[in-house]
């Protein structure tokens, strides 16, 4: 279950950030979408009932919801960040490596154990502090895989 807007502004306030026009655009544009959505996306989708919002702000919003940990930053390869209204729970991705297509998993404990026992090594062997971490798979996504099948 992804965040709220609510909850989102609620902590946005909690830390001391105004809580601007744009920046309530912005987050409710990310809360009420099912899909990871790109700067570039997310412009598009406010610029067309707010026409007095920037690229600019829209990247400065995004950073600072990062930062806090309310939203979630995906990497996917083509060098353009996607984001998405984060989960109270950690949580990681499938990526289609064929269409795109972002399908959001939180660990199973064995999984999160896991990672967390390998963090701790890791950090132990390296002297690294590791903050967080993202774990995600790429592969073919089953409409995809049935596209590159031969025809029966």
């Amino acid at each position: 279950m992804k965040l709220s807007d609510r909850s989102i502004t609620a902590t946005l306030r909690r830390h001391g950030y105004k809580l601007t026009p744009q920046r309530r655009v912005v987050i409710h544009t990310l809360t009420s979408s099912p899909d990871h959505l790109t700067p570039a996306e997310i412009f598009e989708k406010v610029s067309k009932n707010h026409s007095g919002i920037g690229l600019v702000t829209i990247y400065r919003t995004l950073k600072l919801l990062v930062e806090l940990g309310l939203i979630c930053e995906l990497h996917t390869g083509d060098n353009c960040p996607s984001y998405t209204a984060g989960t109270p729970r950690h949580h990681h991705h499938l990526i289609c490596s064929g269409c795109g297509k972002v399908v959001d998993f939180a660990g199973a404990n064995i999984i999160e154990n896991s990672l967390s026992t390998l963090e701790a090594r890791l950090s132990h062997e390296s002297g690294f502090r590791i903050d967080d971490h993202l774990l995600e798979f790429t592969g073919l996504c089953q409409v995809c895989q049935e596209r590159q099948s031969p025809s029966g």
